[in-house]
């Protein structure tokens, strides 16, 4: 079973700190999302395998986009 792991706020996708592939536990930083000049960190919500990044570094995003996919 996937896990999506969605934005919780809009923002632009400032660093991502996971590859496809990599192994993750929960509360991993995946990636960090910048919004108003604050940098929020996206944390894995449980452990899995990093399946598919669905964004790039720059990338504007919506509160409710998925931003990764986990495999667990």
């Amino acid at each position: 079973m996937s896990i999506e792991v969605e934005a919780q706020i809009a923002g632009s996708v400032w660093k991502i700190e996971t590859s496809v592939g990599s192994d993750v536990e929960e509360d991993d930083v995946l990636l960090i999302i910048e919004s108003m000049k604050m940098e929020i960190p996206v944390e894995a919500p449980d452990g899995g395998r990093v399946e598919e990044i669905r964004v790039q570094e720059g990338q504007a995003v919506e509160e409710g986009d998925v931003l990764v996919v986990l495999a667990d």
